[in-house]
């Protein structure tokens, strides 16, 4: 079983037990952003206002989203349908459906009234220091200088070969196998989209925390916690309609949302979301409120 087969088969249980919104929207960053680290997700909107994130700038995504976005049938499409090419598509598609089974966990999170912890910590709550070995999946430049300032070796797995080699301090490999030493690591998440997720983290065998950290890690993190990922930091939307503008204008979205931290100690689990969403639908509409 995959993590996408896994997450797939909890949100199954959910729609079993509830009327679920439809979707309303996909909702574009611009494809040539006004700055750089700007328009790199788009967000899946439900009718009740749940959003959901997804990472687009893998290979083509983003152009094909923007030229197929009204062929898609997405409006009033049934958001479990849609989430299900998560786990049998490729491509932007898959990149679809991951945004649609984001929208449904945050749909969840809301009916059970579950709010995860606010974090303001960047780095996942590693905590790194002198004796740790910090591997980083996917170059975060702006973390290097305070990972290095606590006196931990840090170590890069990256994709593109042109950013291989040593820099000042720390080193950048293509080679995942150079995980196996660090005591400590954080990802992306672009490991739930490209498939790599299990490999990764067999690599790290020696890791004593792993944090998967990025706005798009707004799933159900029971699959995550079941693989070894120690916490998972994604980012909670409080202003949905500010956020959707912002998101497709390319411009900040930090103002319209938060960060959060999820460990396995502080979550009750999937199965327990999915009763107290139920027990809250005998009270009212099971499709309003979220």
């Amino acid at each position: 079983m995959s993590f996408a087969t896994d997450y797939l088969a909890q949100l199954e249980a959910f729609a079993a037990s509830a009327r679920l919104p439809r979707v309303r929207a996909l909702h574009l960053p611009p494809e040539r952003p006004v700055r750089d680290n700007r328009g790199e997700f788009c967000a899946l909107e439900l009718e009740d206002g749940s959003l959901g994130l997804s990472y687009v700038l893998l290979d083509d995504t983003l152009a094909r989203l923007t030229r197929e976005l009204d062929r898609l049938g997405l409006d009033g499409a049934d958001p479990l349908a849609v989430a299900r090419r998560y786990a049998v598509d490729r491509g932007h598609w898959k990149t679809v459906g991951f945004a649609a089974a984001n929208a449904l966990t945050r749909c969840l999170f809301d009916r059970a009234a579950f709010r995860p912890d606010d974090s303001t910590d960047s780095i996942g709550q590693l905590n790194p220091g002198p004796g740790d070995h910090v591997g980083m999946i996917g170059l975060f430049t702006p973390l290097v200088p305070r990972i290095l300032a606590t006196g931990a070796r840090l170590t890069v797995l990256e994709l593109k070969a042109d950013l291989a080699g040593y820099r000042e301090g720390y080193r950048v490999t293509l080679d995942p196998g150079e995980l196996a030493q660090c005591t400590k690591v954080m990802s992306t998440s672009t490991l739930l989209l490209n498939d790599t997720l299990d490999r990764i983290v067999a690599c790290c065998p020696g890791a004593r925390a792993f944090a998967m950290i990025g706005p798009s890690a707004g799933c159900l993190p029971d699959g995550l916690f079941a693989r070894g990922v120690t916490l998972v930091g994604g980012t909670w939307v409080r202003d949905r309609e500010a956020f959707t503008a912002a998101l497709e204008a390319g411009e900040p979205l930090g103002e319209h949302a938060s960060k959060f931290a999820l460990t396995a100690e502080r979550y009750p689990g999937w199965r327990a979301l999915v009763d107290r969403a139920a027990l809250a639908g005998l009270h009212g509409p099971s499709d309003v409120g979220c």
